[in-house]
């Protein structure tokens, strides 16, 4: 039995070193990486304007009658590169935006609260000192619905439409973990510090749009800025953000959602909850996908299209 015990021992502790060297391995790598992919940096793909003291990135192509607004989900590395699959499809069109917030892309980490008052206001300064104008077709994923929302509640001169990428919404969080959530990030943090998040971002994640020089663009940006405390602290204010959302009346705007199979996403009744918040419009539709919550890697396409032909029928 002793010797037993003893042999698991053994093993336990050769499991143990080999756990430790290959983290010291994958860190020191990440390291050295970190380095290399410093040049990689030094061009922002946007207009780098001055928002609250920091440096904001604002990506413009295409033009058009009706201006394409895309807002990021939560913890996406860089939303510019991320939604490439889908605005490339409609820069012939209209025009294209894309908005780092601070903590995304080639924007600042900041480190100061993340209210979606504050970050509404950030973006509409930074718009402006990019020289864009709106109208726009706000454009959101997944947790930057609760914005598009609220911008189209406080300034609806400025929103003509809302083409909903598995965005969020307000009951989305009516059951949600968002504690639990927060937790999780936390480990998120840690495995980026030790470099473990450069293994999640193989090409196989990655958009298919993109040429091999922008994924690995991707993999340096990601390999800094994945779930930092920006993010973090967004999350923290999504309870404050739906309170502010829900104490005013539904936008009513022309509206086109369209929505994952709810498998990777949390929340209260994912697909239903889009059905019932359209209910009350006079003019939202609903466009189930049945693929992933990265809609726009998986159905690019369709989305295109149909958007294109809402836009015509809704805007002219």
């Amino acid at each position: 039995m002793m010797k037993a015990l003893k042999i698991v021992g053994i093993v336990i502790l050769v499991l143990l070193v080999v756990i430790v060297l290959a983290l010291a391995a994958i860190y020191i790598y990440h390291r050295i990486k970190l380095k290399e992919e410093e040049p990689l940096l030094e061009k922002p793909l946007g207009q780098m304007v001055e928002v609250d003291g920091h440096n904001m990135c604002v990506y413009s192509e295409g033009e058009g009658e009706h201006t394409l607004l895309f807002l990021s989900g939560s913890g996406t590395p860089a939303p510019i590169l991320d939604f490439k699959s889908l605005y490339s499809l409609l820069d012939d069109d209209y025009r294209i935006v894309v908005i780092e917030k601070y903590g995304y892309g080639f924007s600042d980490i900041v480190d100061t609260e993340r209210s979606f008052t504050t970050i509404l206001r950030q973006d509409r300064v930074a718009l402006e000192k990019a020289g864009i104008e709106g109208p726009f077709i706000l454009c959101p994923h997944s947790m930057s619905g609760l914005e598009a929302i609220m911008w189209a509640q406080d300034y609806p001169d400025e929103v003509e439409a809302i083409v909903g990428l598995d965005n969020v919404l307000p009951r989305t969080y009516d059951n949600y973990d968002i504690e639990g959530t927060l937790k999780l990030e936390k480990y998120v943090t840690a495995a980026r510090e030790l470099g473990i998040v450069r293994l999640y971002y193989s090409d196989s994640f990655l958009p298919d749009a993109l040429s091999e020089d922008e994924k690995d663009l991707y993999r340096a940006i990601a390999a800094r800025n994945t779930v930092n405390v920006d993010v973090i602290n967004e999350g923290r204010a999504i309870k404050d953000a739906v309170a502010i959302i829900d104490s005013k009346p539904k936008p009513d705007v022309p509206m086109i959602m369209f929505v994952s199979d709810g498998k990777q996403t949390n929340g209260s009744d994912w697909v239903g909850n889009h059905y019932i918040y359209a209910e009350d419009l006079s003019n939202a539709k609903v466009v189930e996908l049945g693929c992933g919550h990265y809609v726009h890697y998986f159905e690019p396409e369709r989305i295109a299209a149909e958007t294109k032909s809402f836009i015509e029928e809704q805007l002219g």
